[in-house]
């Protein structure tokens, strides 16, 4: 009876700790695009592919992919309006961060109520506002360079990314964990690097 006991602990620890990792994958892909990871969801629990936890069914619902799939269409085609992009960035970061909690607690298993909830806002909702603020600096950085000519590639970019990331969170959580660090990485130091220049200037007589 321990043994087996000890077996089925080990086997819900580790359905928790991919559900984990699954949960920030998607939230990630919140950061990029807000329904297009929504709708991968949708898909995935639709296919079977992805099971979510009760009280989420209605993200595998055929209503979910009709608004799902509306609002991605709407939300990618306005991207590439020149200008409205950098609009929908204000709009879409508190947006993004609800998205990624959601996204988080609907594929967290055997966890507490309240600890999945906190767990799904800091990990969720924070690493969903991380990507949203890195793409929305780099559009605003390309829109003042460019004048807003290099948006559609930035657009086309985050696109990819959001689908990517999506996919890879539910079929390669671990691969998809180690691509959401790089990007960190990077981030971070891009950011540094930024910040380093402007004080740089500012203390030049």
């Amino acid at each position: 009876m321990i043994e087996i006991a000890c077996k089925f602990r080990y086997g819900g620890a580790v359905e928790t700790l991919f559900g984990i990792m699954t949960g920030i994958g998607l939230s990630a892909a919140c950061g990029f695009r807000i329904f297009v990871p929504l709708l991968v969801m949708n898909l995935a629990v639709l296919s079977g592919y992805l099971h979510v936890t009760p009280g989420f069914e209605w993200i595998g619902s055929y209503y979910a992919t009709i608004a799902f799939g509306t609002a991605t269409v709407l939300e990618v085609l306005a991207y590439y309006v020149p200008w409205l992009d950098n609009l929908l960035d204000t709009i879409a970061s508190p947006v993004s961060i609800i998205a990624g909690a959601v996204a988080t607690a609907s594929v967290i298993v055997d966890l507490p109520h309240h600890l999945k909830w906190m767990l799904a806002v800091i990990a969720g909702g924070g690493i969903a506002g991380f990507v949203q603020g890195a793409t929305g600096a780099i559009r605003a950085k390309s829109s003042l360079l460019t004048g807003g000519l290099g948006n559609p590639v930035i657009a086309t970019l985050e696109l990819a990314g959001a689908i990517i990331t999506a996919v890879f969170a539910i079929v390669f959580p671990i691969l998809c964990i180690l691509l959401i660090v790089i990007f960190g990485v990077i981030a971070v130091f891009k950011a540094g690097r930024f910040f380093l220049r402007r004080r740089i200037r500012r203390q030049a007589p």
